[in-house]
């Protein structure tokens, strides 16, 4: 269909009109981005707080922005420099992003602002341009990867990368289910990016690996927004969804599609293998088997120990944590119950969704194959959970454990006593652990 010149200038000139209104509002926007650092360097957390929504100030009022302003030095070193900020449009929502150099890793603060110029979230994460170095166990030859988008046209969309092996397939097939926290498809954790060592890795060895951007990361502002996601939203729905996907693509065989779940992804891996049986097999990698507010209060104990702590201060912190987790056991525990009286911020919606729940049970329960990982020097999800895990699988033929001693959390070797700081150093997924997987997919 043609239109005559006029039309032409008509939306030509409306075009225009909106990009000015755009250039405006990121104008706005980026001005009140400027305006919170300002104020930080103030101190006036008040102030830094003024543009929040209603949510974020409720989950972030003024003593919490100056609580965590003051830790994150301590755990990345002070702030050296800002560079220029950018914007992105994540849905319907506008994402000024901008580069902190801090002493020890470059973090991009990301504030998303709603339809009202509001900040409805507000979070530091690693710099999206963190080189990646791929581990000497990588051959980047050995696969090619294509994007393969999950949910597409049916909502709650989310980008994610399916690497393929070289040959004709179709190949076994196995899909990366994230830890806590707003992750993306790497699961990038500072200078670490586990999901890509195990992605290629493995696909090197000729296993295919999809892996995808979690529903809390692309989605995070809509979901505060509208209602606070039970683990079902944040884990498990797309975990099944990506099963269901990748028995349709055409390189993978249906019949060996495997799930992997880190840390809070493992903690959910039963419960997914239970409501889809014909999953070829569960990977469970520090999977911890006891409830997550007393892993939350372990390690929070454990963190204020090191360096001759906990000090006075931290000492009052654990004992708030410690009845903010009792919470969490409680009868009157209900969906209404506000994140600020239980730990981590999280409200009573999320918690009783797993409330009861004893992953260990539901996995002896199963009749898929079982890997269960695990490293020594974890202190998120310890060997007191691997415990729990061989107790429930004593005797179970197609169930596999091994516990790795020099290994952290994300699977990275080290000595000594396992420390946040850790992680600000690149490293990556152990040799053997890519070896292990492997050889136990291949078997099944």
């Amino acid at each position: 269909m043609k239109f005559g010149f006029s039309f032409a200038l008509v939306v030509l000139g409306v075009l225009n009109c909106a990009a000015a209104e755009d250039k405006e509002r990121d104008s706005k926007l980026k001005a009140k981005v400027e305006a919170f650092f300002a104020a930080l360097a103030k101190e006036d957390y008040e102030g830094a707080g003024k543009e929040f929504d209603d949510a974020v100030r409720k989950a972030l009022p003024t003593d919490k922005v100056k609580e965590l302003w003051q830790k994150l030095p301590k755990q990345v070193g002070e702030l050296r420099k800002r560079d220029a900020s950018h914007i992105e449009k994540v849905g319907k929502y506008d994402v000024v992003i901008v580069p902190c150099k801090f002493e020890k890793v470059t973090l991009d603060a990301r504030f998303s602002f709603n339809s009202d110029a509001k900040i409805s979230r507000l979070a530091f994460v690693p710099a999206a341009s963190t080189e990646y170095k791929p581990p000497d166990y990588v051959k980047r030859e050995a696969f090619r990867e294509m994007d393969l988008k999950l949910n597409e046209g049916r909502g709650w969309e989310l980008p994610g990368t399916l690497s393929i092996p070289t040959g004709p397939g179709p190949f076994p097939a196995v899909i990366l289910i994230h830890g806590s926290g707003p992750n993306d498809r790497d699961e990038t954790v500072l200078s670490n990016k586990p999901f890509r060592d195990l992605a290629w890795g493995l696909s090197s060895g000729g296993i295919a690996v999809y892996r995808f951007d979690k529903r809390t990361r692309v989605h995070g502002a809509k979901l505060k927004g509208e209602e606070f996601p039970t683990v079902k939203e944040e884990v498990t729905d797309d975990a099944l969804d990506a099963v269901a996907l990748l028995r349709k693509t055409k390189e993978i065989d249906p019949k060996r599609v495997f799930v992997l779940g880190h840390s809070l992804g493992a903690f959910m891996a039963p419960r997914i293998g239970k409501a889809d049986p014909n999953i070829a097999g569960l990977v469970v990698m520090a999977g911890n088997a006891r409830p997550l507010e007393e892993l939350a209060l372990e390690q929070f104990t454990y963190i204020y120990s090191l360096n001759g702590g906990p000090t006075e201060e931290q000492k009052k912190e654990l004992e708030e944590i410690k009845k903010k987790c009792a919470r969490v056991k409680e009868s009157t525990l209900s969906e209404t119950t506000p994140g600020a009286e239980l730990p981590l911020g999280i409200p009573g919606v999320y918690w009783l969704s797993i409330r009861d729940y004893h992953p260990d049970q539901i996995a002896a329960e199963l009749a898929m194959p079982l890997l269960i990982l695990q490293g020594e020097r974890d202190y998120q999800v310890t060997m007191a959970d691997f415990k729990i895990w061989e107790k429930s699988l004593k005797g179970r033929p197609n169930a596999k454990l091994k516990s790795y001693p020099k290994l952290n959390h994300l699977f990275t070797n080290g000595e000594g006593k396992s420390k946040p700081d850790e992680y600000l150093k690149a490293s990556h997924v152990a040799r053997e652990v890519i070896d292990d997987i492997a050889e136990w997919i291949k078997k099944h």
